[in-house]
Parts: C-alpha cells; structure tokens; sequence
C-alpha cells in the first residue's frame, strides 16, 4: 500500500496545487514512485487523457511534475461550472449530468465508492500519494458532506499539511482559526503547516513562527517564497489574468469570456519573447492587436450574449473586417459561425444568431467528443498561410458539431487534417475564411512548429525579419519551470520533517 499526504490550504488560491506538484518533483528526484491526487475539482481548466478521459489540469500538472502520464484516476470527480449555481459533472472522466449546487451536495457522498476505487488503483502502482485538498478544510457549513478535505483524510487515513498564504495578510490568523474550528480528530491529523508565498528577510517572520508554533502545538515545516515559476494553475483565482502587458513586438488579444475555459492553451504563446498576450473582458482595452483569440467556453452561448452586450463582439467583427487575423478555439470557433443551435436544451435552448464570420452552423448534442488528436494543418490561406502543413498535437473536449452545407464549400477551407487516438479514425476539422480561422483542437499552439508558424506570420505582416523570431521548445520550458518549483521546496520545506510525516501517517506524536 502506498503511503500519503495531503495538502490542506487556509483558504482557495494559498498554492495548494504548486506545492502539491512542487513535492512529486522531489519525491520523484528521490527515487519514490510518486502520484497526485484530488477527489473533486472544480475547475474549467481540463485535460483528455490518452483513453479519452477528462480530468482536471491541476492534477495534469502534478503528474508531469512527478514525470508520470496522467490518468483518470488522479481526479475522479470534476466540477466544471455552467452557472452560478450549477456545474456539469464528471465522474472518472465521463459526464454524470448538469446539476444545480444544492443537488450535488446532497448527492456528494454516493460517489464515495467512485473516490476510493479511483484511489486504490494509485494505491496498487505508486510509493507515496499526494494529496490535494480544495478550499479550506473549517468551511463548517460544508463539512457534514466533505469528500475532499478532512472527510477525505479520514477515508484514506492521510496526514495533513495546511497551508497559509502570507501574500495576502493575515497568516497567523488564517492557520490558528483553521485549526481552531476543525474538530479535535481533525486537528490531530495536521502534522505540519507551511507558510507559502513570503516575499521578504524569512528572520523576521521567526517571533511570529514561535508563536504559531505555541498557539496550534503544530510544526511549522517552511516558509516558502513567491515562486515565479511559469507552471499551470487553476483557473479560478488565476493570476495569468491580471498580468501586466510587456513590451514585444506583437500584441496578441485573448478575450476574457466569463466562462473562459483551458486558458492553458496560450501558455505556449505567453512566454515567448516576441508576443504581449494580453486577457480582455472591455470594449475599452480591445486596442489594435495584431490577433485576436476566441478561446474555449463552458457555455457558449451564454457567453456569446456577453461578447455581444459589452461591445466586445463589434469590436472583434471590425478586426475581422480590416483584414486582421482572428483565431476561434472550440467554443471560441462555434461563436464565429453563422448559428449556433440547442435542440436538446444541452445550454440554454433554441437558436442564437452567432458572429458570421464563417459559414457553419453548430448543434449541440448531449454526447460530448473527448480525444486526443495528432495531425497537420492543411493548406492554410491567408496570413497565417505559413501554417500549412504544420504539424500538431492536442485535445477535443465539446458537445457540439458544426456544420457545412455543400453551397459554402467553395467560401471556406477546412484547416486541419487530424487522426483521433482513441478510435484511430481520420478526420478534417476546423474552417477557414479569409483571415479568420477556427478549429476544436485545445493545445493546437503546443507544437514548436505551429507557434514558430504563427509567430513567424504574424512578425512578417508587421515587416519583421527572420530575426525577429526566437523559437523555443516549449516542453523544455516546462521542466525547467518544474525544476525552479523543486529547487525552491528543497530549499525552504524541511525535508526530512515530510518524510517523517510520510513514514509514521496519522501516527500520534507530542510536538516539541
């Protein structure tokens, strides 16, 4: 049996997923077969797993930390939020159903069994667990029903670390009042707690650390500075939406959609040299960007009706119109069709006019398509002409197909030619009209070929050389952003208290 730990925080956004993946990079440096884990997410970042599964990014995350290939079973619940009161829910990767908030938390335990099997397959394979929780575990109006913080401790028997986030004030307080509401059996299980995010001379934290010590009779096992490190987050309370812009030579405009989802797919764009990607949610800031990205939706329509409302969509169709290159992904890419369809009542119903930009018409359907893809782009026109041929790898995770009738045959391209990896079945996808391109692929800019393509296209309409481009490989990137989290739990988490932690469980000990 494997042993764990898990990682509780004060509050959302204290870091619980960094340092999460941050230890499976030790663990895993250390010789230890490591895997993350997270009983339910709730997130509109996921991720198709290579048998076609979907389960949330964070844990994806944690798994490339820990250098293993994500599985389902690392997230067996995912919550992806339609509203504000209700959530599609997957369920070891398939959807359960829509439901409201109130139904889910009456039904949270009968997917109990669900959790632990998802859990003892990672019990058969790995040497140690690590757990994730969600929120706080002192949420007290949510603690009868929790399979997720200290309900789940208790069904795996986990020790807990809890987490503070002194970035935002009030750490001391955040970790004394945790525990202080937490039952006695509860408050036993937290083994250590770790303050996260310090920017500062750690010495002067020390009177308070002895105090905190003092108060909860819990170790303190590090202070852990603000990491910079370019590393996947929730989507939630992510920061990458606050960022400033940075001098570069393009400027590319994302719109910020209510319900924008896998917002990682223009990771690979944001740390390039060359590109100032930016998110917008007003009409004010739209600028003049060099490309405008329609990104992913949870609902499409529903955030179709925002775009149109703000005065976003209008600026979007004048881009459009002065010849400039829009890029629609998934939802992003039904919105730039002519209709989009609900038959099956699958969002919000009946037929909205969408942004004409491409001839097709899209129809939700209750099934929803999860794969893996692999493929090329075909004859691209346009300014992203140099795309052609351009090799690519990702994703599909939607509910809807879109069509073309055979009159708009000769007024669009279809753009990428893919092979699906779970039913090996060939495929074109996408469409293209003049400068405006859209496909389902999440990922589609991963590939170093494809990011130099476009890079390279977008630098040569404003007059720029080949000089101008600095390419990188992207997944290199990535474990170096890994290795920075690592380095930086080495250096200020005691160790050899966590594997301690790890060794004795939920062992009783007398602190000091």
């Amino acid at each position: 049996m494997a042993k764990s730990i898990m990682i509780q925080g004060t509050m959302s956004n204290v870091g619980k997923s960094l340092l999460a993946g941050g230890l499976c990079r030790v663990l895993k440096e250390d010789g230890i077969r490591v895997a993350p884990f997270k009983s339910q997410n709730m997130a509109l970042n996921s991720f198709i797993t290579a048998d076609g599964l979907e389960m949330g990014r964070a844990q994806v995350m944690q798994a490339e930390a820990a250098m293993i290939q994500p599985e389902v079973y690392m997230n067996p619940i995912l919550l992806k939020p339609t509203s504000d009161v209700g959530s599609q829910v997957i369920v070891n990767g398939e959807v359960a159903g829509v439901m409201p908030a109130m139904e889910y938390f009456r039904k949270k335990k009968e997917y109990i069994p669900a959790i632990l099997e998802a859990y003892h397959k990672l019990d058969e394979k790995y040497d140690v667990i690590v757990i994730e929780g969600a929120g706080s575990p002192a949420e007290i109006n949510l603690k009868q029903n929790d399979i997720v913080n200290m309900g789940l401790a208790e069904l795996v028997d986990a020790p807990v670390l809890l987490v503070g986030d002194i970035d935002r004030g009030g750490v001391f307080a955040q970790i004394v009042g945790t525990v202080m509401l937490l039952e006695e059996k509860e408050r036993a299980r937290i083994k250590g707690t770790v303050i996260n995010k310090f920017r500062g001379d750690v010495k002067i934290l020390e009177p308070g650390i002895r105090m905190l010590e003092d108060r909860t009779k819990i170790p303190v096992c590090g202070v852990m500075p603000y990491i910079y490190a370019d590393i996947d987050d929730e989507d939630s309370l992510s920061e990458r939406f606050d960022r400033k812009e940075k001098a570069a030579l393009l400027d590319i405009a994302v719109i910020r959609l209510p319900r924008i989802s896998n917002f990682t797919d223009f990771a690979v764009l944001e740390c390039r040299e060359e590109v100032s990607l930016r998110y917008v949610s007003k009409a004010g800031d739209f600028g003049n960007p060099d490309l405008v990205i329609l990104p992913g939706s949870k609902n499409t329509m529903e955030d179709l009706l925002w775009l149109r409302q703000s005065g976003l969509e209008g600026k979007v169709l004048r881009h459009a119109s002065s010849g400039k290159p829009v890029f629609g992904i998934c939802g992003g890419y039904q919105m730039l069709g002519e209709e989009i369809c609900d038959p099956e009542g699958v969002e919000r119903g009946g037929t909205i006019k969408a942004m004409g930009l491409l001839p097709a018409v899209t129809v939700f359907e209750n099934t929803k398509r999860r794969t893996r893809v692999t493929g090329r782009f075909g004859e691209v026109t346009g300014i992203l002409k140099a795309m052609s041929g351009a090799k690519l790898d990702g994703y599909e995770i939607h509910m809807g197909e879109t069509i073309f009738s055979d009159k708009d045959a000769a007024d669009h391209k279809m753009m990428v030619q893919i092979c699906d990896q779970v039913t090996g079945e060939s495929r074109w996808d996408g469409a293209q009209k003049k400068n405006v391109y859209g496909c389902y692929v999440h990922g589609i800019f991963d590939d170093r070929e494809v990011a130099d393509a476009l890079i390279g296209a977008l630098l040569e309409e404003k007059g720029y050389g080949e000089e101008a481009m600095h390419s990188m490989d992207y997944h290199a990137y990535k474990e170096k952003q890994y290795q920075i989290l690592a380095n930086a739990v080495r250096e200020n988490v005691d160790m050899k208290k966590i594997y301690e932690i790890i060794e004795k469980g939920n062992a009783a000990e007398c602190f000091i």
